[in-house]
C-alpha cells in the first residue's frame, strides 16, 4: 500500500499532474457536491449565459446525494453515487475549468477525452462507507438548488477524505488496468 498524498484543494493544474493512477489521496479543503439533477440544472445555466453556483476553475465536485444530517452532525451519510449518471455534462463542466470528480463507477470515453484536453483527474470513493466519509466533512452548507433536496449544491469543509484516482489526467484508467492484470493471471 503507497503512502497516501496529502492534497489541500483548489487542485490547480500543477496538483493535477503530480496525480497518478492508483494514488492514494487525502484530500482537505473545499469540494462541491453535485448529481445528475443539479449538473443539468448548471449545464442549463451555463448555456443561457448564466452564472454557476460557484466558480468551476480548479474545483472538486463529489457525487453524493446526503442523508439529512442526525442532531450534533455536520451531515448524514454521504457515500458515493454512480458516477455515469453526470457523464452527459461533466464535459462542459470540465471545459469550464473542473478539475476533480469523486464518486464511483466507470466513466464514458467523452468524460475521459475531456479529462485529457482540459486536465482532470477523477477519484474514486468506497461505496457503502457512507457513515465514516461523513465523519471527514468538517462543514457543509447548501449553497444553490435548494429545491433538490439532498441533490442541492453543497459546500463542503473536508479534512483528510479518503479518495483513490481511477483515471488520472493522462486517462490511465484504474478499472482498465485491473481488467487486464486479471487477464494476465
Amino acid at each position: 500500500m503507497s503512502q497516501a498524498i496529502h492534497l489541500e484543494t483548489p487542485l490547480t493544474p500543477e496538483k493535477v499532474k503530480g496525480l497518478k493512477v492508483g494514488d492514494n489521496v487525502l484530500i482537505s479543503g473545499v469540494i462541491y457536491t453535485g448529481r445528475d439533477a443539479a449538473h443539468k440544472k448548471m449545464v442549463e445555466a451555463l448555456e443561457q449565459g448564466e452564472d454557476l453556483p460557484f466558480t468551476m476553475q480548479d474545483q472538486v465536485i463529489y457525487f453524493v446525494g446526503p442523508t439529512p444530517a442526525k442532531e450534533g452532525q455536520v451531515i448524514g451519510s454521504a457515500g458515493p453515487t454512480t458516477s455515469g449518471r453526470m457523464d452527459a455534462y461533466s464535459p462542459k463542466l470540465i471545459a469550464e475549468g473542473l478539475t476533480g470528480m469523486i464518486g464511483k463507477g466507470l466513466r464514458s470515453l467523452e468524460v475521459i477525452e475531456a479529462m485529457k484536453k482540459y486536465g482532470a483527474v477523477y477519484f474514486g470513493a468506497i461505496g457503502g462507507a457512507g457513515a465514516l466519509i461523513a465523519k471527514r466533512i468538517v462543514s457543509a452548507e447548501v449553497i444553490a438548488y435548494p429545491e433538490l433536496g439532498p441533490e442541492a449544491v453543497r459546500r463542503l469543509v473536508v479534512k483528510d477524505f479518503p479518495v483513490i484516482v481511477i483515471i488520472d489526467h493522462e486517462g490511465n484508467n484504474l478499472y482498465e488496468i485491473g481488467k487486464a492484470q486479471y487477464r494476465r493471471v
